[in-house]
């Protein structure tokens, strides 16, 4: 019987001469993150944080962790991976702002078939861009090649965000009444939801080219689809601090319909004038390709209105001229009334 050949990790498809390759690429990236508190780089098996205790009278660590669904499946199709890092950081981070809390530090966790150290570079260079829209830093990750496990050049992307809330200022929207005002700030597009009906209406029934501009878009459906979701912390926080908002939702998977009724209290419902922003052109492009439902679109998408918030009618002017003074075009898109938790269209 013939002497076999002693195998490699290489052998079996894990190259780890390209893994050290990647974290040597990506350490300048990530160290642009870095911000007060950091006590580690990456390599190590673990990251240290120092919370500055002396910022606040009882402060409460906020988690949360998201990750970037079947948009993968669009910069998979265009090979352009530097942008949906910032979508997996900003899953993350407006989830915990709802919660009125300060993102801290971020972890990635990016499995792939096989480890290719250029795209794992751009990828990450996603990731810390979008850390420093949010002020969190970078603090470490993990990427794991996975041979046999991934098809040729997929994989997969998730993240975990944890940020400070002094406990007073926790937002708690049981506070929420009806006569409340409910201000929309717009989306960038799609964001990160939705994504396998989209896909469905636009590439698998219809006949448009990714990298063929779209006259109702005024750019190629391929940046429309992988426009990156928006990061809403450093607009929102100088609100909290004066304790404007009495609740916020984060528009994400389920929609308007699913995700305003996550801070109704009891007895409670709202209502949203449609009318009151301008829809970002590729819903109407999807409901009438689909051609899909009103109903189903606003509880699919987020519509054009990436997170709300839920501020008493009086001083719903103060949250406007706040808003505006940081560059944001919020709207008033609806009111809290008495009901029974859902959201009725007008």
């Amino acid at each position: 019987m013939p002497e076999k050949k002693p195998l490699t990790y290489a052998d079996s498809g894990v190259d780890i001469e390209a893994g050290n390759r990647a974290v040597e690429m990506m350490k300048k990236t990530v160290s642009s993150t870095h911000r007060p508190g950091v006590l580690t780089g990456i390599g190590g098996f673990g990251a240290l944080f120092a919370l500055d205790i002396a910022k606040y009278t009882a402060p409460v660590l906020v988690s949360g962790t998201d990750g970037v669904g079947t948009k993968l499946r669009i910069a998979f199709m265009l090979n352009k991976h530097d942008t949906i890092g910032i979508d997996v950081v900003a899953m993350c981070v407006n989830d915990i702002l709802t919660l009125g809390a300060e993102p801290l530090f971020f972890l990635d966790y990016l499995a792939v078939g096989r480890l290719e150290p250029a795209k794992v570079t751009d990828i990450v260079s996603g990731v810390a861009g979008g850390c420093r829209q949010a002020g969190c830093a970078l603090i470490g990750g993990e990427t794991a090649e996975m041979p046999d496990f991934y098809g040729a050049g997929e994989y997969d992307i998730a993240g975990f965000a944890v940020g400070v809330v002094d406990k007073p200022k926790i937002i708690d929207p049981s506070a929420i009444a009806p006569g409340d005002v409910l201000i929309g700030l717009p989306s960038s597009g799609l964001h990160s939801n939705g994504y396998s009906l989209a896909r469905k209406v636009l590439l698998d029934r219809g006949e448009h080219r990714m990298d063929r501009e779209h006259p109702a878009l005024g750019r190629t459906l391929g940046e429309e689809l992988l426009s990156p979701t928006r990061i809403y912390v450093k607009t929102v926080l100088p609100l909290l601090d004066k304790l404007l908002v009495k609740g916020i939702a984060h528009i994400t998977g389920g929609g308007l319909l699913e995700n305003i009724p996550r801070i109704l209290p009891a007895g409670t419902a709202a209502r949203l004038d449609t009318g009151a922003w301008d829809t970002p052109a590729v819903f109407g492009i999807i409901a009438r390709e689909g051609p899909v439902e009103r109903a189903e679109m606003f509880r699919v998408f987020n519509m054009g209105i990436g997170l709300v918030l839920a501020v008493a009618a009086k001083q719903a002017g103060d949250v406007m001229s706040e808003l505006k003074s940081f560059g944001e075009e919020g709207c008033v898109i609806g009111e809290v009334i008495s009901g029974d938790g859902k959201v009725y269209l007008d």
